[in-house]
């Protein structure tokens, strides 16, 4: 398996467990985002640590990703950004729209006080 997701309460964690998050793995990470959200889940986590190298479908992912979050007024936080994903991510400019946390604990933190901001 190429992943696996873990459902909480409030939130879903999935765990790429590839080096390589690209156009083989990509179609089949966005239809397990997609059956996420269709089933409620509304905050996704999505744990890279143990991808060194994403290209242009797995970005594809993530803002699918970041959008259905959205959509269904919830957030999306990466994490565990190896250095390689992070250059990307920063050269594509999307470190100012994706939310991104060291690790899934800090993960699980930023989405508990999205949703305190959102209730208020």
């Amino acid at each position: 398996m190429s992943f696996s997701v873990e459902r909480k309460e409030k939130f879903a964690v999935i765990h790429t467990q590839v080096d390589k998050l690209d156009s083989n793995l990509a179609p089949s990470l966005k239809s397990e985002l997609v059956v996420l959200n269709a089933d409620g889940v509304k905050n996704i986590i999505v744990d890279l640590e143990q991808t060194r190298y994403c290209d242009s479908s797995g970005l594809s992912a993530i803002l699918v990703a970041n959008r259905l979050c959205k959509n269904s007024h919830g957030t999306l936080v990466i994490c565990g950004l190896q250095e390689n994903v992070s250059k990307l991510i920063s050269i594509s400019q999307l470190d100012s729209i994706l939310n991104i946390a060291p690790n899934v604990e800090e993960s699980v933190n930023l989405i508990f006080t999205e949703e305190v901001a959102k209730n208020n």
